[in-house]
């Protein structure tokens, strides 16, 4: 038994921060004071508040010690785990008050959310069974096999009213039942972890932090649907996720949870893992199972489903890392359970990747129907600098924007179908003042066009030919005629594209155009960029009465535009200036403006 356990986050974000360096150190120290024996240092998966990893939380302390470098370790283990005194200046400010230490739960970040899919990330050793068993692991998938019939496990999934995560938002129960109608000698389940979403990092949190409740929620799904092999889809840029579910597997096929006869239930189910190349489009599901076939990642038309016509020809059931993550907890605690959570059309949580001009970046789950304003404001922290929000971009290249004006919308799918967005996967990227809406457009859109598989021709030529009237638009080069044509196109695209890449794709577009017309007209009729960030639209100059003659900008100036004697008012060429910025962020006295 260990007195003291620390819990490291092992996610991507701070791994990349060096958090494993940071456990090999501590180790190190905990042996050289003679405490290896004492203390416990665990690896986790993410805790959820990535803008301050690395992150280490001490038990039964239960302390939240953020940002933790290398060289603050020994004083961590000598002064808090040798001496039992917390260091106060490593300890996240929030938790720190005159009377006492906070825990997590009671941070603003923590105590609104509901962790259902989040529950054992940031928790558990991912890559330890016994732990994931210690919290209830597997005990859904007994529970299946030994007291309910597919039909019932089934039932419990519909009355929950789970809905899709992965964008669509189609009734998960439902789904399942029409694989489970038809017939044949062999039927696949499928995890869609292909998460494409650029700032998008649900699936791959679940499946770092808690790869057995995928597992387990696969195998229920086979059960029910009467399948025996699954595939889980996951791109090969996740290797700390694809490395602890290939763990997981091995686990648990060693304690007879996957495999043959799994708890003498004559019940056969075997997975494997299947890494994906990173091709957007493979997010769709027809386009996915093409590329497990070992095809090229290309959609196929609907009729026939998956469910009649799948993976290798044979009925399917495809859901997404989260979807499956809210199952062992439905079958546990039962279907009224989940149902009590969120709207009347959505119900439960959703995990969202809180991303952009935000101060708490990191990975929220919170009930359907939190409004966008809660999630930024008392989740989220808030937009740093002071800065006013301007919008948020829900669903990614596939979404739209909700506008200030809307942050008070309940966030579930009908909600955000009705203003003209998308859920989404959940990616949720803030945007502030400085944020141009048509660049934001843009962006999204230039994704998309390298992402189109090519296959058809609405998707192949109109997002190109869309991309190019947005170049126009930000070049100062278009009319308003051009916005009618664009918006057009938009309709023509989303009616005819053969999958939901292309049908989706015009929607930044659409929903920029909804909401914040006048910057399009801006750029049309005045050839201005409200924002400033649309370089052709740009002009720099210096004010002459602030100039000080310091001479930086013109040192700074990467193609030698500005010029000027010492202590004499500075000017900037125009025919040389590329508008990179450079002389405005080292002026020191304002006088370089940008309009």
């Amino acid at each position: 038994m260990y007195r003291s356990h620390v819990l490291v986050c092992g996610g991507t974000g701070c791994t990349s921060s060096n958090s494993q360096k940071i456990i090999e150190t501590m180790e190190a120290e905990l042996k050289a004071k003679g405490l290896e024996n004492e203390v416990q240092v665990i690896r986790t998966g993410c805790f959820g508040l990535c803008a301050l990893g690395p992150i280490m939380i001490v038990y039964p302390e239960g302390c939240f010690y953020s940002e933790v470098k290398v060289e603050d370790v020994p004083e961590i283990v000598e002064e808090h785990l040798l001496k039992g005194r917390m260091v106060k200046r490593l300890l996240y400010t929030e938790t720190v008050t005159p009377t006492e230490i906070k825990g997590l739960n009671d941070t603003n970040f923590y105590k609104t959310q509901n962790r259902v899919a989040l529950k054992n990330c940031g928790v558990i050793n991912p890559e330890d069974i016994n732990e994931y068993i210690a919290y209830d692991g597997y005990q859904a998938l007994a529970k299946c096999l030994t007291e309910l019939t597919p039909e019932q496990v089934i039932q419990i999934v519909k009355d929950s009213g789970l809905r899709g995560r992965g964008g669509g938002g189609f009734p998960t129960g439902l789904k399942w039942s029409f694989t489970a109608a038809n017939k044949a000698d062999q039927k696949y389940v499928v995890c869609n972890a292909d998460e494409g979403d650029p700032g998008a990092f649900m699936d791959r949190s679940v499946l770092e932090g808690d790869p057995h409740c995928i597992i387990e929620a696969m195998a229920i799904c086979g059960y029910a649907t009467g399948a025996t092999e699954g595939y889980v889809y996951v791109r090969a840029e996740y290797p700390i996720a694809v490395a602890r579910l290939q763990i997981a597997i091995n686990q648990a096929k060693e304690l007879g949870l996957l495999g043959k006869n799994i708890f003498n239930s004559g019940f056969d189910f075997d997975l494997h893992i299947k890494l994906g190349a990173g091709a957007f489009v493979c997010g769709e599901e027809t386009a996915l199972m093409t590329s497990i076939e070992g095809n090229r990642g290309e959609p196929r038309p609907r009729p026939p489903y998956p469910a009649v016509k799948g993976l290798f020809g044979k009925p399917t059931t495809e859901n997404n890392v989260e979807t499956f993550a809210n199952i062992p907890a439905i079958i546990r605690k039962g279907a009224d359970w989940f149902a009590s959570m969120g709207t009347e059309k959505s119900k439960g949580t959703k995990v969202f990747a809180l991303g952009g001009k935000i101060k708490n970046t990191g990975l929220v789950e919170v009930p359907m129907g939190t409004t966008l304003r809660d999630v930024i404001y008392e989740i989220g922290g808030g937009i740093p600098g002071g800065k006013a929000f301007k919008a948020a971009q829900t669903g990614g290249p596939s979404g739209g924007c909700i506008p200030a004006s809307l942050m008070d919308t309940p966030i579930d799918y009908d909600n955000l179908t009705a203003i003209g967005c998308m859920m989404g996967s959940g990616g949720l990227i803030v945007m502030d003042e400085d944020n141009c809406m048509v660049d934001i457009a843009k962006f999204f859109l230039d994704f998309t066009v390298d992402e189109s598989c090519g296959k058809c021709t609405p998707c192949r030529i109109g997002t190109k030919r869309l991309l190019e009237m947005l170049d126009k638009i930000t070049e100062g080069k278009a009319t308003l005629e051009d916005l009618d044509k664009l918006e057009e196109l938009c309709h023509y695209i989303k009616e005819n594209s053969l999958c939901g890449l292309g049908q989706t794709a015009p929607n930044p577009v659409l929903a920029t155009l909804k909401f914040f017309r006048e910057e399009y007209v801006a750029h049309v009729v005045d050839k201005k960029c409200p924002a400033g960030v649309c370089k052709k639209l740009l002009s720099f100059s210096i004010e002459a009465d602030k100039c000080k003659g310091c001479t930086l900008c013109a040192r700074k100036c990467p193609v030698g535009a500005i010029s000027g004697a010492v202590k004499q008012a500075h000017s900037i060429d125009t025919s040389k200036c590329i508008k990179c910025g450079v002389c405005i962020d080292s002026c020191k006295f304002g006088a370089i403006i940008k309009k």
